[in-house]
């Protein structure tokens, strides 16, 4: 009996993927005689080649996850052995595996298996879920969870008071979808020792009543202040984490991803190199990666990176390859936190968050460039980018012109001209197009309407400007993976006539 279209397309994006994007990332490979009948034959298919002389094919032949030959039914057939399984694909589309640019790969493996908010709409959904969770807890145990986008329901913020009464015994943490606020319970403010007396630390805000009590709500730096004290996860959880992210992803086709981490300033550095030796290190040593992946560490530890290079090389594998060092600026525009010329629409003090010290970056910065590290920085508004550009110019000053392939991550609202500058550098401009959609009707609100359509998701003069664009998902920031091919043409984004 053939299997249904989607068990088949399921199937192609499970197993076909991870084949073709192992041919773009490995050199060259020849099948020995005893090698040379295939797996799987793919047949009736239309499979994307990228090459221009011949861009599309009807069949394939893959044999232990590397592809034998692409073309006519004809030229693939020979291929066929006693165990070979042919699928035909009644003309469906096959596609090499994606290349995700930008992702937090084990929170999103976390995520998976926390309390998810992800498209809520209203508080008493939001207080709903919550419950359920609470409800398969002992005392004392944390509630974790996050996805949450109070724009869905009008723009009110949660508070511990949305929390209190159904969690009197647990503390919870509940993160914004875009990872620069949450908000806590009052047990988990009181576990970290937050009160009115609190001072905000640098780079952050404890967002607080008229009379000066938290309200629960934690923004960039001041989230460590309960990261410090979430219960401990075991070595074995965070492994599984990485199975669950890369299962998760690998469902939607995408091979290999660029994971940029889970460091924030404020927070431990320690905690990506710990997610380095007991989670990817492991998985490697026990054969249990299936997708390939690209990391960034903290830049304050850009020398222990370096070192790490000229021990081993830039790859470890040909699954784990050492990317660069990556370094914030500023904040995110769901969060009030993006850093900008001009203050947030009804807000006329708030410009934003600067959450590094520039002469701190920038001398770590020059230190990562010359040790031959890709640099990668977080910069989403308008002033934050104007910075960072300022400060690539003196990199490139001091340190010379090479190919450098500095990262931009997000580069989301740019001042006038900032686009023209991009290519003076060869800047790759890091965007992720979902931010765009969430934001279609909330970054209005947010700096205007004039400014957003101005300034926001600017990928068009971005690409005139003469940048490298990187197109990724910031999962679990946004949920993974490419939903802006789904998303209705109709929807009314910041810039749209700027395709």
């Amino acid at each position: 009996m053939p299997l249904p279209l989607a068990a088949q397309s399921a199937l192609v994006a499970a197993a076909v993927a991870i084949a073709t994007a192992t041919v773009l990332l490995l050199v060259p490979w020849t099948p020995t005689p005893r090698d040379r009948f295939a797996d799987m034959v793919l047949a009736n298919a239309t499979i994307y080649t990228a090459d221009p002389a011949r861009p599309f094919a009807d069949a394939m032949a893959v044999r232990d996850g590397r592809v034998l030959r692409v073309g006519t039914y004809e030229s693939v057939k020979e291929l066929n052995g006693r165990h070979t399984h042919e699928l035909s694909l009644s003309g469906n589309v096959v596609l090499p595996g994606f290349i995700d640019s930008h992702v937090h790969f084990i929170d999103g493996g976390f995520q998976l298996a926390r309390v998810p908010l992800r498209g809520i709409r209203n508080k008493d959904d939001f207080i709903g879920r919550v419950e359920e969770a609470v409800r398969d807890k002992h005392p004392g145990q944390w509630i974790l969870g996050g996805g949450w986008n109070n724009d869905f329901w009008g723009g009110d913020l949660p508070a511990a008071a949305w929390l209190d009464d159904m969690s009197p015994d647990n503390p919870v943490w509940l993160s914004r979808m875009d990872g620069h606020m949450g908000v806590a319970n009052s047990l988990a403010m009181k576990i970290a020792g937050i009160d009115k007396n609190t001072d905000d630390p640098i780079g952050g805000t404890i967002m607080r009543t008229t009379g000066g009590e938290p309200t629960g709500l934690l923004v960039d730096t001041a989230m460590k202040l309960i990261f410090d004290v979430i219960e401990k996860v075991s070595n074995h959880e965070r492994r599984e984490a990485l199975l669950r992210a890369s299962k998760h992803a690998l469902m939607r086709g995408v091979t290999t991803v660029v994971d940029v981490g889970s460091y924030f300033p404020g927070t431990s550095t320690e905690k990506t190199w710990q997610d380095f030796a007991d989670i990817y290190e492991w998985a490697h040593s026990m054969e249990k990666m299936i997708m390939r992946v690209c990391l960034f560490f903290p830049m304050p530890t850009w020398s222990r990176v370096s070192d790490l290079i000229d021990e081993h090389g830039r790859s470890l594998s040909q699954w784990i390859h050492l990317g660069g060092v990556k370094a914030f600026l500023d904040g995110s525009l769901g969060s009030s936190s993006a850093l900008f010329h001009e203050p947030y629409e009804g807000d006329p003090g708030n410009y934003g968050l600067q959450v590094t010290d520039l002469d701190s970056l920038l001398n770590r910065t020059l230190e990562s460039d010359k040790s031959g590290l890709q640099v990668a920085i977080h910069a989403i508004g308008d002033k934050a980018n104007d910075l960072l550009l300022d400060m690539i110019d003196k990199v490139v000053d001091l340190n010379g012109v090479k190919d450098r392939r500095f990262r931009i991550e997000h580069a989301q609202h740019l001042a006038p001209g900032a686009a023209n500058r991009f290519g003076k550098h060869g800047i790759i401009a890091s965007v992720q197009p979902d931010h765009l959609l969430d934001d279609a009707n909330s970054a209005g609100n947010k700096i205007g309407v004039e400014r957003a359509e101005r300034s926001s998701y600017t990928f068009r003069s971005l690409l005139d400007g003469g940048a490298q664009l990187a197109f990724g998902s910031d999962w679990p920031v946004y949920y993974y993976c490419l939903s802006g091919f789904r998303h209705q043409p109709s929807t009314s984004y910041p810039n749209r006539n700027v395709p």
